[in-house]
């Protein structure tokens, strides 16, 4: 996924800021669910005020992760609950990442 990039497709690290500074996959961006549980709800300028990037688009497929898959569980619920219908989970999230060598980005 981080090598044959999508337009259509968005990886978000849902970790806290600092957690994301440390490392993240290639490619993702960061809404922090803990200390933002309500960012996906936020009318798009808003949102674009708060994290500095565009809203994901409806219609664009959310792939979540976080440290474990906790956190990427909670969003990705999140995200259906307010219309958003291509949702996905990296359930193995960092821990799986890294563990496999994944390349990182901090």
């Amino acid at each position: 996924m981080t090598e044959a990039s999508s337009k259509d497709r968005i990886l978000i690290d849902v970790r806290e800021p600092a957690e994301f500074r440390a490392g993240y996959i290639p490619g993702a961006i960061n809404i922090p669910i803990s200390s933002q549980p309500d960012a996906m709800f936020l009318p798009a300028d808003e949102f674009e005020d708060r994290f500095g990037f565009a809203k994901p688009e409806a219609d664009k497929e959310l792939v979540f992760y976080c440290k474990a898959g906790v956190r990427s569980s909670a969003a990705a619920q999140l995200a259906q609950q307010i219309g958003y219908q291509n949702v996905a989970e990296y359930r193995g999230s960092w821990l799986d990442w890294q563990k496999r060598g994944g390349k990182t980005a901090s």
